[in-house]
């Protein structure tokens, strides 16, 4: 630690932040659907989901290993490449997140570093292997991979529940399935951190290599983990609202059973390609498993103009990452006045995001599903609802029926009162 400049310690909170915006960027991924079906409240989803993403970040190295001596070549880079690299990924997450967009924070961060990098050394400074076979054959097989798998789970789950008939049955599936869902959904949160946080681990580890602090290939520190897992946690814990939203509700509409398929199939297909050490984007992954849930129910729907806005999002994220790293590490290159300059312009831009965030804000109220779809009715319930007038009605038609049958005794009229005898009492 005792080797750390100013610029590397302005490097690795750069790092800090951007793993922050990743938490709340991608909180969507783990807790979207299980608060659309109403299996947990908000608020409890994203503390569930934060203490997860920190103990994923514990789990393993592998990615972690992959961006810090795989995407990039150290030799001959410099700390500030990295620095411009991070002001790209942070503004593409933060705009993104302004227009509820689940775009892939994984890939903001690969394209602003390979931006920045060709900017800096040029082209032979990215392995080109390694990005076509750990960043972009995962970004397109991930979210098939999930779609289909979610698609099928679906499909086997609607297959298996078909002799429910009675109510009693209904709600015990419906309780099961629920906490199926929070217990995928915690699957979830625990591969995210173990993929994502790695990833800024991976970019503060290398650079601490090109700093000259650690050896080529060396592992993460200690110290490294804990923050990036605790910045990730933080930025979960204050929740991506309005991507949630989107995820949620903006995709397709989901049922509980959906819910389990899709978030056990995105869990399974993240948790296995960290395990071998690919980079892929849990958004995409998460996003192709609602996708593919919403399909996979009998006339259920995905809202496909969501989806375009949100295919278009994907395929910007590493091209334009990558043109805003390039040009801040034209500026970093100039000398301290351009640090100092791309410095200012994240901190502009971010600040600008945030103050136009503020005119139509987003909080935990507007993803809450209404408080009667925390606890669906069962068949039997239905059934009697849709035959039965409501209990007002049903009430003063009784009456007006008992009325009817049993008329009441006649009545004989008062005399008239006159106006000189006003208290005189009427003769019944």
């Amino acid at each position: 630690m005792e080797h750390i400049t100013l610029l590397l310690a302005i490097v690795i909170a750069t790092a800090l932040v951007f793993d922050f915006t990743n938490g709340f960027h991608d909180t969507a991924n783990a807790m979207a659907t299980t608060i659309s079906t109403g299996a947990l409240r908000p608020k409890t989803a994203v503390a569930m989901s934060a203490v997860l993403n920190l103990v994923g970040a514990f789990l393993s190295v592998e990615v972690a290993k992959t961006i810090s001596g795989g995407i990039i070549n150290e030799d001959g880079l410099r700390t500030e490449v990295i620095f411009a690299a991070l002001v790209g990924a942070i503004l593409w997450n933060l705009l993104t997140w302004l227009v509820g967009l689940p775009s892939s924070s994984s890939h903001a961060l690969f394209g602003g570093l390979i931006g920045a990098a060709v900017m800096s050394v040029g082209w032979s400074s990215v392995n080109g292997g390694t990005v076509v076979t750990k960043v972009l054959i995962p970004a397109i097989a991930a979210p098939i991979v999930a779609g289909l798998a979610a698609l099928l789970a679906t499909r086997l789950t609607y297959r298996i529940g078909r002799n429910i008939r009675d109510e009693a049955q209904e709600k015990t599936a419906a309780k099961g399935y629920r906490a199926g869902q929070i217990a995928s959904a915690g699957l979830v949160s625990l591969a995210h951190g173990t993929n994502d946080a790695q990833k800024t681990m991976g970019i503060i580890t290398l650079a601490l290599i090109t700093s000259g602090v650690l050896r080529p290939g060396a592992n993460p520190p200690v110290w490294v983990i804990v923050s990036a897992g605790a910045a990730i946690a933080l930025g979960t814990y204050l929740g991506g609202w309005r991507i949630i939203r989107t995820m949620g509700t903006g995709l397709t509409d989901l049922r509980p059973p959906q819910g389990f398929a899709a978030q056990t199939s995105a869990a399974t297909v993240i948790l296995a390609s960290s395990h071998l050490g690919f980079s892929l984007s849990t958004t995409q992954s998460c996003s192709g498993a609602v996708m593919g849930a919403g399909l996979g129910r009998q006339g259920g729907v995905v809202r496909w103009s969501t989806a375009t806005r949100m295919f278009v999002a994907w395929g910007l994220t590493l091209p334009a990452a990558g043109l805003v790293g390039a040009g801040a590490e034209f500026l970093t290159k100039q000398g301290t006045w351009g640090i100092v300059l791309v410095a200012a312009l994240l901190v502009a831009g971010s600040g600008s995001i945030w103050l136009v965030s503020r005119r139509k804000p987003v909080g935990h109220d507007d993803v809450a599903p209404p408080q009667s779809a925390a606890e669906p009715a069962g068949v039997v319930t239905t059934a009697i609802a849709a035959v039965s007038p409501p209990p007002t009605l049903a009430a003063t038609a009784s009456t007006q029926d008992l009325m009817t049958v049993i008329p009441a005794a006649p009545v004989p009229p008062a005399p008239a009162v006159t106006a000189q005898d006003p208290a005189r009492p009427a003769t019944v």
